[in-house]
């Protein structure tokens, strides 16, 4: 009520500027946090199912669309989640529901913030997702990688089989050995030993050159940088 007297004598249009400056500081507020909430998903995260058999990499941008956000996502996401094939963009809304949607602005998938750093959500005919800031990610060790794989171009046919062994072959390195049969770009190459590198699995030939595979699944990792032709390493 004193409040109300103040203004009244102090005259409408102080009254109009205090409300005024008052409501462009919430807003300013408001503006601040969601900015705040976007910065706070730019950059590369995991998408996966509960038992995290099925991971694929989500990069997420700043870069305005018409539908929100531009999203980046694994060739491979939509063999393993056929609700991302069609998503093109990202949005947060008040409540911090992400929303993952298509070029109409339509949500294929949508996640609540379980904690920072922490989405997930639930699909009856998928089962729970989550996803999370790749950092938080668990890497994967050596000794998780020991065991038969094969080489495969990216229509899956075998092109090569090899064991990963744990036998150490230098510094830091392990035992790498090739079965017969294998594809002369495999021979050519020659890799005989291996390690894990940041997260990668990487190969390594008698002269000094080097392959480098990211995980797309437990059972499934994927040269980089992708080319043309993706080669695959899928475990036996």
């Amino acid at each position: 009520m004193k409040a109300f007297r103040f203004c009244v004598n102090r005259g409408a249009a102080f009254c109009f500027a205090v409300a005024a400056g008052l409501c462009g500081g919430a807003f300013a507020q408001d503006v601040s946090s969601a900015n705040d909430a976007v910065a706070g998903m730019i950059g590369a995260w995991e998408f996966s199912n509960a038992d995290r058999d099925k991971v694929c990499r989500f990069v997420f941008r700043a870069d305005a669309l018409a539908a929100g956000y531009r999203l980046e996502i694994d060739k491979n996401c939509p063999n393993l989640f056929p609700a991302t094939k069609d998503i093109v963009a990202w949005s947060l809304d008040k409540f911090g529901t992400l929303h993952l949607v298509d070029a109409n602005g339509k949500a294929a998938i949508e996640l609540s913030e379980a904690e920072v750093g922490l989405f997930d959500g639930f699909e009856p005919s998928q089962g729970r997702y989550v996803l999370q800031i790749a950092t938080a990610v668990p890497i994967r060790s050596a000794d998780e990688m020991v065991g038969d794989w094969a080489v495969a171009r990216g229509t899956g046919k075998p092109i090569c089989l090899l064991t990963l062994a744990n036998n150490p072959v230098g510094v830091d390195t392990l035992m790498l050995k090739l079965k017969p049969g294998c594809d002369p770009t495999i021979i050519r190459f020659a890799p005989t030993s291996w390690h894990m590198d940041q997260g990668e699995l990487v190969f390594l030939s008698a002269r000094g050159q080097t392959w480098r595979f990211e995980e797309n699944d437990a059972n499934t990792w994927q040269r980089v940088p992708e080319g043309t032709d993706p080669v695959l390493l899928v475990r036996q």
